[in-house]
């Protein structure tokens, strides 16, 4: 279960005006870092005042947690409803490769906001967001491989936990690779100025490689 790094009175008021602060804190924190954020700019440009911030957050840190718990919730609930689905693995990875190419250019500053958490020089802070924000993944990607060896759809002998980290940063890639600058370029580089015109060829491309490196 996620941590809550807010006060009470955040969830108090209107759904209206929480999410107009996390969505204006998002852009903000996306596009300048947990370092140089500006918590008066995003208090004004959410229409509320900095004290009414520090009411609902002990402190930057927290209400910087709060916002990236928020953003990548979003897409962890879209993926997670992928795993309920009647598919084999192969059929739940695809699946969200297709999600991922659609999600990561709709909700770029999310991915962008990922991305400045990863590189986030904050040890404690790194700390505590990857154990809050990547063990329910880890976890879900784990079952998911080990009930395609029960049902035989990839060999018995795969390392499910190291697959599974596998698995997962091939999707942060490709979520970087359609939503950030460098990782746009990196993609271009390696594939082609004209990748982003052909999500077929990248999905029936990347599918071709986990299928062989699992052995299915």
């Amino acid at each position: 279960m996620v941590t809550k790094h807010f006060n009470d009175s955040f969830e108090r008021i209107s759904e209206e005006k929480r999410n107009r602060i996390l969505s204006t804190a998002i852009s903000e924190f996306a596009n300048r870092g947990f370092t140089s954020a500006n918590t008066n700019t995003i208090a004004q440009k959410a229409g509320i005042s900095v004290g009414s911030l520090y009411k609902y957050f002990e402190t930057k840190e927290d209400f910087f947690l709060t916002v990236v718990d928020h953003g990548i919730t979003q897409l962890e609930k879209t993926l997670e409803s992928v795993l309920s689905m009647d598919l084999d693995l192969f059929g739940k990875i695809e699946k969200i490769i297709r999600i991922i190419q659609t999600h990561s250019r709709i909700n770029q500053d999310i991915i962008r906001l990922y991305n400045e958490m990863t590189t986030e020089s904050n040890y404690e802070l790194i700390t505590r967001l990857s154990g809050e924000l990547e063990s329910l993944s880890a976890k879900c990607y784990i079952e998911m491989i080990n009930l395609a060896k029960k049902e035989g759809t990839i060999s018995s002998d795969v390392d499910s936990n190291l697959s599974a980290f596998l698995l997962d940063n091939i999707f942060m890639t490709l979520q970087f690779s359609y939503s950030t600058v460098y990782y746009k370029e990196r993609m271009k580089i390696y594939l082609g100025e004209d990748i982003f015109d052909k999500d077929e060829d990248v999905v029936a491309g990347v599918m071709k490689v986990i299928r062989r490196a699992l052995g299915g």
